[in-house]
């Protein structure tokens, strides 16, 4: 029995220590216990990521938070964005920035930059339907880094966010009451921090599928003390994103894990959040029922009040679990 015993364990170290060979499948991930899980970049492209790979210490020193790029984009230049240089109040008095109008701030996450799918799904959305200030926080020079020391940097980045906006609204004017911050994975936790050094003023905060891996119960991720209503889409949690409710309202379309509809791989469902997000800002056609618990939420039995999921309407408010079913391709 006790060779049984040993044996099984060796087993399941060898399986959470294996390289898994499916590119975006991580149905072999156990969460705080596997070494290995694959990660979508800014194009959904699947890469293996190790998780004991040490912090590149040179990287993390010289590519923090002070690296990050803020491009302003507005309905005057939807397609060619403008540099909005933290002390240089020339940058703002110069751009299509404007005080009066809301101002919207996307965060990507780990290997991704400005380009990336969910900064221009989300930037046109917004742009077709409201007069907006969008600003786009490109944070590639450390998001590229390996995703241990792009993770360790989450904070960092985060801070000089919030302490940027903050100085935007005092050079440039702006209302905290006109804010919504809006990060996918990593970038989730990239707009709790800001959230926070600014103060929890932020109107709205939004986290798409908020990173998981090194993330669950990190006092440094995105919280309920990011803004005055804060919102969790989990499309796949236990996975590459956070299952545990973490805002005030969180939201579980189609059980808030992989496989969401139209989805094969892990990967694929990570991203389906922003995807999400982008049409419910164009249409607001997502309704979740309040749910009794989260078990209620993964097997969708949800059935309560109701709550629009995503959306771009600031002074939205909410508490609770929701669930909600949604379709399998655009606009979902």
């Amino acid at each position: 029995m006790k060779v049984l015993v040993v044996l099984a364990g060796f087993i399941a170290l060898c399986s959470c220590s294996a390289i898994p060979q499916v590119p975006g499948d991580n149905s072999h991930y156990v969460e705080g216990v596997s070494r290995f899980i694959w990660m979508p970049d800014g194009d959904g492209v699947p890469h293996l990521v190790d998780l004991e790979e040490p912090v590149d210490h040179s990287v993390l020193n010289s590519r923090n938070g002070a690296n990050n790029e803020y491009l302003l984009f507005t309905r005057q230049n939807a397609n060619s964005p403008q540099t909005l240089i933290n002390g240089n109040a020339n940058s703002v008095r110069n751009s299509n920035y404007r005080a009066n109008r809301p101002t919207k701030v996307i965060v990507h996450g780990w290997n991704s930059d400005r380009n990336s799918k969910v900064n221009t799904m989300i930037t046109s959305a917004y742009l077709a339907v409201q007069d907006v200030n969008v600003i786009v926080v490109d944070w590639r020079r450390l998001a590229n880094s390996n995703y241990i020391t792009a993770s360790n940097g989450v904070p960092g980045v985060g801070q000089f966010l919030g302490n940027f906006l903050i100085w935007l609204f005092n050079t440039g004017g702006g209302n905290w009451n006109q804010l919504h911050l809006i990060g996918f994975s990593l970038g989730a936790h990239v707009v709790g921090n800001a959230g926070r050094v600014a103060g929890g003023r932020p109107i709205r905060v939004t986290g798409l599928d908020p990173a998981g891996p090194r993330w669950g119960g990190n006092n440094q991720a995105l919280n309920r003390q990011s803004g005055v209503y804060v919102e969790a889409i989990h499309t796949d949690g236990g996975s590459l994103g956070i299952f545990d409710r973490i805002a005030h309202a969180d939201f579980y379309p189609n059980g808030g894990r992989n496989r969401q509809p139209g989805c094969l791989i892990s990967t694929c469902s990570h991203s389906r959040a922003y995807e999400l997000f982008a049409s419910s800002v164009r249409t607001n056609h997502f309704v979740g029922r309040q749910c009794n618990n989260i078990n209620d939420a993964k097997n969708n039995r949800c059935a309560g009040a109701s709550l629009h999921m995503g959306n771009g309407i600031l002074n939205k408010r909410g508490n609770g679990i929701f669930g909600l079913r949604t379709g399998s391709s655009w606009p979902f």
